[in-house]
């Protein structure tokens, strides 16, 4: 039943008014527009409800509400599936070394490529769009301020259906450029050879450190040690790495104190066939009562090849090297019951006797040769010093002599032939020909170890400027050695050396100069220097004052010690003063000539030697 409170035909009872529902009046089909009558409140729904119309406006009202809050979440909905970034950058919070400094970079792309128009870019709170480098949706930027401490880069840039909310990225890093500092100690004492040495030191900052490649726990105030069971042959590596990743290492040579006897050695040279001829024995011997000399050297192996004391070795005696001249053991008495040392000089790698034996007898390995798979023709033979059989026939003969008592022994011709060394070949050599040599002096140190007798290596002059020429690095054989005997006669420099326009003429400052050489190279490597000084004339001159100035300039250079060679054992004995600094009134001179004395010096060639 109709609601009799509203009309079903509201129209007329308007007075024929019609309006839309924007409230616009329509005219009537006469044209005239119909006069407003009185207006009659509607009738309100007695149980309170929305009158229809009223109904009707709130469902558009509600409609357009709705629509605009569509479109926004729409919006919001569709803003990252509508732009995509692609970023290359350094993790948030990463901490940039000293390293990383020069690769950092930021790289973001966007697969919508206008967007980029939008886009800002801040470096800690600074506008750095113009250093940015953008092409083809991509922005490249190289920070050029990295000074030590927090930075941040902050990205924005539109999104596509809602640019009232740009999407934005943020990095955040710290810069530590700065290398850890590391200090490394002075030990309380110096060490010596084959026994423990340690290295300690601090760092600046918490760091890994290594030593010689060998992690050390650092204590919370820095500072490390490490304990090797021997002094190193080469300064060690010390490295420190903080937790930035930033590196720095050092080299720490570690200072051994040298063996040494308990007097500094004065020696004179004497051949084996010199020790059994009285005339020249003698008066050698007297130089030793006398307390001239305090040390004889006497060969044990010459330049020949040949053994001069009564061997056992059958190696030795297989090959025929053993031509004994005198018997070791008695040699070695008489002169300890005078008060002396020792000497035995060992002529190592120049060698005829072996490197014919073993060329002859199929051992061709054991034998340098020349490019052609010949034997090398200099010296007359000389053994290959990286054949394990060769170093063992040359030790052997080293230990049997510091088992009859010999306190030192001294290496001689310790080094490849000089010359170019493409002329040469040296079968199973693995490494360096220098690094053979070390290695052999080293097997040799050991093997004398039980006896307590000193190890010297005797070295060439030209070893100091150029070791590469023979093979004989300085610094790394005075790691494995008592002493190097450098043979710095002034005879055998040539014009210009050390700037010294005749050294042959000018004994104290050739041998000054020459001998402060050695002494710098070898500092801390536990090696003293006992220098080949000469007693001969060659091209001019020596008498007493000659002589007598090679001794003085060795003392001024840092080397108190010396071993004089002449090849004839003819010393000029008024040269040489007694532990008290006094020559003996009565010490006469001795010269010899006979031929059979006559043999090469310690490294050279002495044929044209002429006797003082």
């Amino acid at each position: 039943m109709p609601d009799d409170r509203w009309p079903e035909n509201p129209t007329a009872d308007e007075d024929n008014r019609s309006t839309t529902d924007t409230g616009t009046a329509v005219l009537d089909p006469t044209g005239v527009a119909p006069q407003p009558g009185p207006r009659r409140e509607a009738p309100q729904p007695e149980d309170g409800s929305t009158p229809p119309r009223r109904r009707r406006h709130l469902r558009l009202a509600l409609a357009a509400v709705g629509a605009a809050l569509f479109g926004l979440t729409s919006g919001y909905g569709m803003h990252d599936a509508g732009l995509q970034l692609t970023t290359t950058a350094p993790a948030q919070g990463a901490v940039i070394n000293a390293a990383d400094a020069d690769e950092l970079i930021f790289r973001i792309e966007a697969d919508l490529p206008s967007l980029m128009d939008t886009a800002t870019l801040e470096y800690d709170g600074a506008d750095v769009m113009n250093d940015a480098h953008i092409a083809d949706g991509e922005l490249v930027f190289r920070p050029e301020d990295l000074t030590e401490g927090e930075h941040t880069l902050r990205f924005s840039i539109d999104r596509p259906f809602t640019p009232w909310s740009p999407l934005t990225r943020e990095w955040r890093f710290s810069v530590d450029t700065t290398r850890p500092r590391i200090e490394v100690l002075d030990p309380p004492t110096s060490f010596v050879r084959g026994a423990p040495a340690t290295i300690s030191g601090r760092v600046s900052e918490a760091a890994y450190v290594t030593v010689a490649d060998t992690p050390v726990e650092v204590a919370s105030d820095g500072s490390f040690s490490y304990t090797m069971p021997e002094p190193p042959m080469a300064p060690v590596l010390v490295r420190a790495t903080d937790m930035a990743g930033n590196e720095r290492g050092v080299r720490a040579s570690v200072p051994v104190v040298p063996r040494a006897p308990l007097e500094p050695t004065r020696a004179v040279h004497m051949t084996a066939i010199s020790w059994r001829v009285d005339e020249l024995r003698e008066p050698v011997l007297d130089m030793l009562r006398r307390g001239q000399i305090n040390t004889i050297q006497l060969d044990l192996k010459d330049e020949a090849g040949i053994i001069g004391y009564d061997s056992k070795l059958p190696f030795a005696n297989r090959i025929g090297a053993v031509q004994p001249e005198y018997e070791l053991a008695d040699a070695v008495a008489r002169i300890h019951e005078l008060g002396g040392r020792v000497i035995g000089r060992v002529v190592a790698f120049r060698d005829p006797v072996h490197a014919r034996y073993a060329w002859d007898n199929g051992m061709r390995d054991q034998v340098v040769q020349d490019p052609d798979g010949n034997p090398y023709a200099g010296y007359g033979g000389f053994t290959n010093f990286a054949h394990p059989a060769v170093q063992k026939y040359n030790v052997d003969v080293a230990r049997e002599a510091a088992e009859a008592g010999v306190d030192d022994i001294l290496y001689d011709y310790v080094r490849r032939p000089d010359g170019p060394i493409e002329t040469m070949r040296f079968p199973e050599m693995r490494g360096t020909a220098s690094s053979q040599i070390v290695e052999f002096l080293r097997q040799a140190d050991v093997a004398l170890e039980p006896s307590g007798a000193f190890i010297g290596a005797s070295l060439f002059g030209v070893a100091a400027l150029q070791p590469e020429d023979i093979a004989q690095p300085v610094p790394d054989i005075a790691r494995v050695v008592d002493y190097v005997a450098p043979m710095i006669y002034p005879s055998h420099w040539g014009p210009g050396s050390f700037d010294i326009d005749d050294p042959n003429s000018r004994p104290y400052e050739t041998v000054l100069a020459s001998t402060r050489k050695f002494v710098e190279l070898t500092e801390g490597t536990g090696a003293r220097v006992v220098p080949w000084l000469q007693d001969f004339s060659l091209g001019y001159e020596y008498g007493p004052d000659e002589v007598r100035a090679q001794i003085e300039a060795a003392a001024a250079a840092g080397a108190d010690e010396w071993i004089m060679w002449d090849a004839l054992v003819t010393y000029t004995r008024s040269a040489y003063a007694d532990e008290n600094g006094q020559v003996p009134a009565d010490a006469r001179e001795t010269t010899q000539t006979d031929d059979q004395v006559a043999s090469a010096g310690p490294g050279e060639s002495f044929s044209q030697v002429t006797p003082p």
